[in-house]
C-alpha cells in the first residue's frame, strides 16, 4: 500500500501517485525538454560579402564587385569533379569580375594587366557593342551570375586566353548551373522543364571544360594552379560525367601509375576507377537491353 492510499476515500485518488518531493534536477530536465525548438538561424547572404574595388584594365573605369568574405563559410561537401559546396552560399556566383562600363569580364584569379593586342581586341569586339549595366544588388541572382560567366567566356575568346583559362571558366559555369539546379523550387511551375534544360547545359559546359583541359595538357606546364595529378583526376571525373569512359580510365591510370603522386590522390583515383568501371558496365548493359528490345 502507498502512504497516500487513504486519499481515495476523500475523492483525491488522483494524487496518490504524486511524488512527495520534487527533484530539482528532474524539474530542470523537464523544463528543458519542454522548451520550444529555436528555428535555424537563416544566413543573410549579403552579410557574407563586401565590395572590392577594381580598376578595369581596358577602359580604366573604377568599379566595385561583390566579393566573398574569407573565413565566414563552411564547406558541406565536395562533388566528384572537385566542386566545393558550402552551407551558407554558392561561391561560384561571385567569382567573375565584370566591368559595368565596358563589359570586360574575367575570373578574379586571372584579373590583371592585358597586352595591347588583348585590349584592342576586347575594345573592338566586347566594349564597342556592350550596353552599360548598373549592378546595384547586394547579392547576385543566378541569372546575373550566368551573364557574367558568358561575358567572361566571350572576353577570354577575343583576348586569346590560354586554353586552361577558358576551360576553367567553362568548369566554373557548369558548377554555377548545377548550383542553380540545386536551388530550384521543386513545387514551382515549370520545374521539370527547367531542370532538364539546366542538366543539358551543365553537361555541355563540362564537355567544353574537358576539351579545353585536354588541349591545355598538351601545351601548358601548369593548369589553373593545379599540379599534374590533380589535373588528371579532374579530367577523369569530367570524362566520367560526360560518359567518356575510355578517357576517364586513361587519366586515373596516369595517377595510379605515377611515381610522384601522393597516396591521398592515388586513393581518390582508385575510388574513382571503381566508379568508372561500374558506370561503364551499366552503360553497356543498357545498350544491350535496348538492342534486344528492338
Amino acid at each position: 500500500m502507498g502512504f497516500l492510499d487513504g486519499l481515495k476515500k476523500l475523492g483525491l485518488g488522483a494524487l496518490e501517485d504524486e511524488e512527495l518531493y520534487e527533484d530539482p534536477s528532474k524539474k530542470k530536465a523537464e523544463e528543458k525538454k519542454e522548451e520550444p525548438q529555436k528555428p535555424p538561424v537563416e544566413i543573410d547572404e549579403a552579410s557574407l560579402l563586401f565590395d572590392k574595388k577594381y580598376v578595369c584594365p581596358v577602359c580604366e573605369y573604377d568599379f566595385k564587385v561583390r566579393t566573398l568574405r574569407t573565413g565566414k563559410i563552411r564547406m558541406a561537401r565536395q562533388d566528384l569533379d572537385l566542386r566545393p559546396v558550402f552551407k551558407e552560399i554558392d561561391t561560384t556566383k561571385y567569382e567573375v569580375v565584370t566591368c559595368p562600363n565596358c563589359g570586360y569580364s574575367v575570373l578574379a584569379k586571372y584579373f590583371g594587366n592585358l597586352t595591347k593586342f588583348q585590349m584592342d581586341e576586347v575594345r573592338s569586339k566586347i566594349c564597342a557593342n556592350f550596353k552599360r549595366q548598373d549592378f546595384s544588388e547586394d547579392v547576385y541572382t543566378y541569372e546575373e551570375a550566368r551573364m557574367r560567366y558568358e561575358l567572361a567566356i566571350a572576353s577570354a575568346m577575343v583576348k586569346k586566353s590560354k586554353n586552361s583559362e577558358k576551360a576553367y571558366i567553362c568548369l566554373k559555369m557548369a558548377w554555377l548551373i548545377r548550383g542553380e539546379t540545386e536551388h530550384l523550387d521543386m513545387s514551382a511551375p515549370g520545374y521539370t522543364e527547367k531542370k532538364v534544360a539546366n542538366d543539358a547545359e551543365e553537361k555541355e559546359m563540362l564537355q567544353k571544360a574537358l576539351d579545353g583541359f585536354e588541349l591545355a595538357r598538351m601545351t601548358e606546364t601548369q593548369i589553373a594552379g593545379m599540379d599534374e595529378a590533380t589535373t588528371d583526376y579532374l579530367m577523369a571525373a569530367l570524362a566520367l560525367e560526360v560518359e567518356n569512359y575510355n578517357l576517364a580510365m586513361k587519366m586515373v591510370g596516369n595517377i595510379i601509375g605515377s611515381r610522384v603522386a601522393n597516396s591521398r590522390i592515388k586513393d581518390k583515383a582508385n575510388e574513382l576507377k571503381s566508379l568508372i568501371l561500374k558506370r561503364a558496365r551499366e552503360a553497356r548493359e543498357t545498350i544491350t537491353t535496348e538492342n534486344s528490345e528492338k
